[in-house]
């Protein structure tokens, strides 16, 4: 009895410490995940810790249920537009990014490690893959706003990219366990299977799922508990038919977080502290695994590696796999740079140990020093890099509260809080409140006041509105302490997609234009302009000014902001 309680008083203990220091962690700008890794390592058999643990099977079990529920609250929060912008080059990515990727890292892992051709091309599929657990914990933890054409492809790869991984690694291991085996159709087949059956599990149990959530109209509580064990055995079921069980798991999630009204704040709360729960256990775990004495001898080959896939390999696979789509250099450097490695590489190098390849200690190794180098350089420098390169977007306010209405196509109820000094402090609901946006209630000090007395906001007024998607972040700046930064960024003045380009060359004096385009809208124009869907922050240059869309309604740009050269 003793034993148990010392058993669940440690793991307790180190959930804690994890959890606590992965809060903290945040505000110096290093991901959570890595935290709970060192946390893990330290715990073990090399650290203070002292903990002796090298179940891989329980480690493995463990890992992917943790991922099942991490991609399941990933698909929960994407919304189906994004497919809109996201879903060509994310799944390019998915496919030919991770196939080039891990041909790149094998031939290089051959070349430096003096492998076997297929351990190299192993060691480079296992780690071919970015993570989804760790670019959802660092785009939500990172506290930017990532334009939409670069966060939708980023989270739908990291959500499409593991059957590939998937298919490289265990293919990779039959060669080496089955050298006379013939690889040709049934190669093919392989792959089809595990993309064909993931979606089909996906999206026809997915659908099943939410339907019968839905009918269910648990508490909220209940109602992700239900989700989460609904995923797991959705997980489970497409694995054993020979699908793909983490991509059908995370299209399962997307169809309940969007079908008829999609699920409440309060089942999204739930749901995170569930993936905070799931994540924080599998990192712990795979610390725990580590020997890291045994690190000593892969450190330097596992650098130059992870360096290698860092700089070159990922580089040059996102470069190739972007091409025919209208990615700007910029926004092409940042999603090379965001490809972040971690619980699924682990994982996955666990394959060769249950296979019993040689030298798969080496491999597992390699792929944790990769895997820890990915999160220290390329996680705790996104922010910084986001900026640099103008791939984020100003701040906006969030709302305290979003209720998708159901039966309402895409309308909301927000609310949000005033702030002192911003613009719609001293304004009336009527003065703030633009075309397709309704006033609903206004609450000051417990209080819900009468609209029709037209009250004058003030800070502290907690007020609600009947909106799209699409207006949020208009309705959102009003409620912003400071524009200075939305200013610099969209220009001092905005107007309707709707107006001409010859009113705006009139207004602005703008001489020299192309005849053409004189008869378009701004909305035409930046249709014309780009290749492929605009998103919010694309700009134009036209006779001299900077064109910026601020706003989209239905994939067409509704708002424009304007700047002006300096004089």
């Amino acid at each position: 009895m003793q034993s148990l309680h010392l058993a669940l008083f440690v793991g307790a203990a180190l959930l804690f410490i994890g959890l606590l220091l992965g809060t903290l962690s945040t505000r110096v700008g290093v991901p959570s995940l890595l935290v709970f890794l060192v946390v893990g390592m330290l715990a073990g058999e090399n650290g203070i810790g002292g903990i002796q643990f090298q179940d891989f099977e329980l480690g493995f079990l463990v890992s992917n249920l943790a991922l099942a529920i991490i991609l399941l609250d990933g698909g929960l929060r994407t919304r189906l537009h994004t497919f809109r912008v996201g879903l060509k080059p994310a799944l390019t990515l998915a496919t030919l990014g991770v196939l080039l990727t891990a041909m790149f890292v094998g031939a290089f892992a051959t070349w430096l490690l003096g492998l076997d051709w297929r351990l190299g091309l192993l060691l480079g599929g296992i780690i071919g893959s970015t993570d989804a657990a760790a670019v959802f914990n660092v785009l939500k933890g990172s506290g930017q706003r990532i334009n939409e054409r670069v966060e939708s492809t980023l989270e739908i790869e990291s959500g499409l990219n593991d059957p590939m991984a998937i298919f490289i690694t265990v293919l990779l291991i039959d060669l080496l366990t089955h050298p006379e085996a013939a690889w040709g159709l049934e190669t093919l087949i392989m792959l089809v299977q595990q993309f064909g059956l993931g979606v089909v599990f996906g999206v026809a149990l997915g659908a099943g799922l939410s339907e019968l959530l839905l009918r269910v109209r648990s508490n909220e509580g209940l109602h992700a508990l239900l989700l989460c064990t609904g995923g797991a055995a959705l997980f489970s079921v497409t694995n054993l038919a020979g699908g793909s069980g983490f991509l059908a798991v995370y299209l399962a999630g997307l169809i309940a977080g969007n079908r008829r009204a999609g699920t409440s704040d309060n089942v999204l709360r739930s749901m995170d502290s569930m993936a905070w729960l799931a994540q924080s256990g599998m990192f712990l775990l795979l610390g725990l695994l580590v020997t890291p004495a045994g690190l000593v001898s892969s450190l330097l080959p596992g650098l130059l590696i992870a360096l290698f896939l860092i700089f070159i390999a990922r580089p040059a696979a996102v470069w190739l796999s972007l091409l025919p789509f209208s990615f700007s250099g910029r926004e092409t450097t940042f999603i090379a740079w965001t490809g972040l490695r971690g619980a699924v590489p682990i994982v996955l190098a666990v394959f060769p140990l249950l296979a019993g390849i040689e030298q798969n200690r080496l491999l597992f190794d390699i792929t944790f020093v990769v895997v820890l180098t990915s999160l220290l350089l390329q996680g705790t420098s996104i922010n910084m890099l986001a900026r640099r390169l103008r791939i984020a977007l100003p701040p906006a306010a969030s709302p305290l509260n979003a209720v998708a209405l159901e039966g309402a196509n895409d309308q909301f109820l927000v609310q949000f809080r005033i702030e002192a000094g911003s613009r719609a402090e001293g304004k009336t609901m009527d003065q703030v409140a633009n075309p397709g946006i309704r006033p609903v209630a206004v609450v000051r000090n417990g209080t819900a006041l009468d609209l029709t007395d037209h009250p004058v906001l003030q800070a502290g007024d907690l007020v609600t509105w009947l909106t799209s998607h699409a207006e949020q972040e208009q309705l959102g700046e009003w409620f912003l302490a400071t524009t200075v930064a939305l200013r610099r960024f969209y220009g001092d003045f905005t107007v309707r997609g709707s107006v001409k380009v010859t009113d705006v060359a009139l207004s602005y004096g703008l001489t020299g234009l192309d005849p053409g385009l004189s008869a378009l809208t701004l909305t035409e124009l930046f249709h014309q302009r780009r290749r492929g869907t605009p998103v919010v922050g694309d700009t134009l240059e036209l006779g001299g000014i900077r064109l910026r869309a601020r706003a989209l309604e239905d994939g067409k740009v509704s708002l424009v902001g304007i700047r002006l050269p300096k004089t």
